[in-house]
């Protein structure tokens, strides 16, 4: 029998249609008319963090994420589980054998403080955190949120960077690299780490991977005064003048002679952002100016030195958004002091260490939160709450805490574009697992975008051989959490 598909005739006519379909392709690509033909941003190298268009209009301006490092237990905060609560000391059923990060899980154990209705949506929050609870008709809460990795490393990645292996950008950088900045004197994004330390990937959360370094996050502290970078008295401003003259002379000669050569230009504008922070910088972390109802209601004269700091750190970060910074990542809980002492961790005597870390949290960012609504920054600025996991309903065998649970926790969600006293998806009735619209990493990441004005699946890197974008090949907008 003659194989038709072989012939002469039809290898032709179907190379011609082949053909035909690339060049259609490639034209479409061209004019911008695929669905999802990337969009890169277009950046001058001399200029990198000049503003740059969102892809439609934004219903945000500025973004704070605060990311509570070890892993914050969904099921003594935010999640309130009346079955957990009943069926306290009993076996979770079905998992009589379930092993999890550390090991065998005892019986199921209610909330270690109570839950109350708040406000007048009457959610349902813990007295661990009284006075976050106040903001619950201000809050939208994903109670499905699931990650990839129950380790903390690779999951602090995902939350950060969209993937759990290192060298990827973390989501403040894509923000950047899409955007820009509207601030000439700071960086677009910051960073600022807990003054107890560094998160347990430390500066991989605000690195910029593969994308150009310019979009780097920086990081700040308001526990560590920023080091004096004026001239110094000993070189006259005709000495300093004419220096800068002279090094601006030999890098215009520079570039002239090598014109592909985009680095220096990378460069230089990276060190002229580093001169006009000088002033910018020390300005913004010097709290003196601020008045003592301010720093009273972030708790920045506690007698408890590491939340005073934490407190310092919140009022940094409003301080940053005010001056038009449009990233700010914040940190509360540091792996340099040891598992659970330092972070959430809570494996082994969770009330012990709740018990501390709770008022180091709460008053410093329930006045973060009343003061970016008092002075309107809330109606412009997306705050996102998230941790790397959350934690299990049972106990530990031989131990009082909670082994770590990626298959559900709690992120919330405040301010520009999203609902009020608003409540999405659910956990099972044990707090166990996502069971009602579960939702991934990379849909919180897409919908952060998203209030930016950023399509997160054009938005891309060619990186490799590979079109990167920080939601990988996944992700959707929640739109039911849109306001």
């Amino acid at each position: 029998m003659k194989n038709h598909l072989l012939s002469r005739r039809n290898f032709l006519g179907q190379s011609v249609s082949g053909l035909s379909g690339i060049a259609l392709t490639s034209l479409l690509a061209q004019k911008g008319l695929l669905a999802n033909d990337p969009i890169r941003p277009r950046i001058d190298p001399a200029h990198p963090y000049a503003p740059r268009p969102p892809h439609f209009e934004p219903r945000a301006k500025n973004v704070l994420v605060i990311f509570c490092s070890g892993a914050l237990s969904h099921v003594d905060t935010f999640d309130y589980k009346p079955e957990l609560v009943k069926r306290h000391g009993m076996p979770l059923p079905g998992a009589a054998d379930l092993i999890t990060f550390q090991g065998a899980q005892g019986n199921l154990v209610k909330p270690i403080w109570d839950f109350k209705p708040r406000g007048q949506s009457g959610k349902m929050i813990s007295d661990l955190v009284p006075n976050i609870a106040e903001f619950a008709d201000d809050m939208c809460f994903i109670h499905s949120m699931t990650a990839k990795s129950n380790t903390h490393g690779p999951a602090e990645n995902q939350m950060s960077t969209g993937y759990i292996l290192d060298g990827f950008p973390g989501i403040g950088s894509w923000v950047t690299y899409a955007l820009g900045s509207e601030c000439d004197d700071m960086p677009a994004f910051v960073a600022i780490p807990d003054p107890r330390g560094v998160p347990q990937i430390g500066p991989r959360h605000w690195n910029s991977g593969f994308l150009p370094a310019a979009f780097q996050g920086t990081a700040f502290n308001a526990s560590k005064p920023i080091p004096n970078l004026i001239r110094p008295t000993s070189v006259s401003e005709a000495a300093d003048r004419d220096t800068r003259a002279f090094v601006n002379l030999l890098n215009k000669r520079q570039a002239q002679e090598h014109p592909a050569d985009s680095d220096l230009a990378a460069r230089i504008s990276s060190y002229e952002l580093a001169a006009r922070m000088q002033i910018a910088a020390s300005e913004v972390g010097n709290l003196t100016g601020e008045s003592k109802a301010t720093l009273d209601l972030y708790g920045v004269n506690d007698s408890n030195e590491t939340k005073a700091g934490f407190a310092k750190n919140c009022l940094l970060a409003r301080r940053l958004i005010e001056r038009g910074v449009r990233f700010v990542q914040l940190f509360n809980g540091s792996y340099a002091m040891g598992e659970g002492v330092g972070n959430w961790d809570g494996h082994k005597t969770i009330e012990k260490q709740y018990s501390m870390h709770g008022p180091i949290l709460d008053q410093p960012v329930a006045g973060l939160l009343k003061d970016l609504k008092a002075r309107g920054l809330l109606q412009d600025t997306l705050v996102a709450f998230v941790t790397e996991f959350g934690r299990m309903p049972t106990f530990q065998k031989g131990a009082n805490g909670r082994d770590h649970n990626p298959k559900g926790f709690t992120v919330w969600l405040a301010g520009a574009g999203v609902k009020k006293g608003f409540s999405y998806g659910a956990t099972d009735e044990f707090g166990y697992k996502a069971a009602e619209n579960v939702s991934t990493i990379y849909d919180l990441h897409a919908t952060i975008l998203h209030l930016l004005g950023i399509d997160h699946e054009r938005l891309s890197y060619y990186n490799n051989g590979i079109e990167r974008r920080l939601t990988d090949v996944h992700g959707h907008v929640i739109k039911q959490v849109l306001a």
